[in-house]
């Protein structure tokens, strides 16, 4: 495991400041002075110039630390989790929210091909949060990119989902495949995720969400990468740190409980699950349980490099006549 010091909150000022671009620039009109004169070094494409002097350009917003972030989870655009990062971040962020209309988990990577993708909007106390989609976390992703966005996001915040998503399991996690799509797509992603399901402490995990992504603008993550992060669900103060650790292979053994219906059928209902814990220290589960919140970069690259290799000593079969 590599240990990273828990940074304090608060990213960035909220000093107003003047914008020489006109109002098309892509920026919130409550945090920044928009004029009507545009400056003489923007163009029209002014977001892609990276010498624009525009705090709206790509190059200042990661200066100021604001943000273009996208929200999604697999909990769906009601849960608490995802309120909770929302309210976290929209003070110094740009924040769209497009989760799922209801709750999606366990479905991995599943996007919807047979059936149309409806959205609607979705507001809170009269006020515009967010788009449901009638579809999966990558679904979410996907829309919210392609169709629903004036410009992709700086950032793709997939969470606060409740409950650990370690070891095998991030294969079936809607949360972290939310993430990796956005890895996809070329866009700065990451999955959060706490410990335990009774009582999450959200608050905590939010806030460290928004530290989270200063650190993810500061380290400029390799392209395809997404990051799977784990909080433990106990109080603040028992954390022990944050580390950068290993997915591991820690597992679900399931149980199946066998049943008929009124007419005979026969069908089965999950009845229990118990965790098989790999007990290396400096995988994402073993830290998690110590206390410690788990940072693991993830790629879509799923090649076993190792046994590529070891493969390559053997003749391969050949297609018959």
């Amino acid at each position: 495991m590599i240990f990273l010091p828990l940074r304090a909150s608060g990213l960035v000022s909220s000093e107003k400041r003047s914008c020489p671009c006109s109002l098309r620039c892509y920026i919130l009109a409550n945090r920044f002075t928009i004029t009507t004169s545009c400056h003489p070094d923007c163009s029209d494409a002014c977001e892609i110039a990276a010498d624009c002097p525009c705090p709206c350009s790509p190059t200042a917003r990661l200066k100021t630390g604001i943000m273009r972030i996208l929200l999604t989870n697999d909990d769906g655009i009601h849960a608490p989790g995802l309120f909770a990062l929302y309210d976290a971040l929209r003070s110094e962020h740009q924040v769209h929210i497009a989760a799922p209309e209801t709750e999606m988990s366990a479905v991995g990577h599943a996007i919807t091909l047979m059936s149309p993708i409806r959205v609607r909007e979705v507001r809170k106390e009269g006020c515009f949060f967010g788009h449901a989609v009638k579809g999966t976390p990558a679904d979410c992703v996907k829309i919210a990119v392609q169709e629903l966005l004036d410009q992709p996001p700086d950032v793709v915040l997939s969470g606060i989902n409740a409950g650990a998503n370690v070891g095998v399991n991030i294969l079936y996690s809607g949360t972290v495949s939310a993430a990796t799509e956005g890895a996809f797509l070329g866009i700065r992603s990451a999955a959060i995720s706490i410990a335990g399901l009774k009582d999450p402490d959200f608050r905590f995990a939010a806030r460290f969400g928004r530290d989270l992504v200063r650190f993810m603008v500061e380290s400029d993550l390799s392209d395809g990468t997404a990051l799977n992060v784990n909080i433990p669900g106990v109080a603040p103060e028992e954390i022990r740190g944050v580390v950068l650790a290993r997915q591991g292979t820690s597992r679900f053994e399931e149980r199946f409980e066998r049943r008929s219906d009124p007419r005979g059928n026969v069908y089965y209902r999950l009845s229990g699950e118990t965790f098989v814990e790999n007990g290396n220290s400096r995988n994402d589960s073993v830290a998690l349980k110590q206390n410690y919140i788990t940072i693991t970069p993830l790629h879509y690259d799923l090649t076993c490099e190792k046994e590529l290799k070891r493969l390559a000593r053997f003749p391969l079969p050949t297609p018959g006549p």
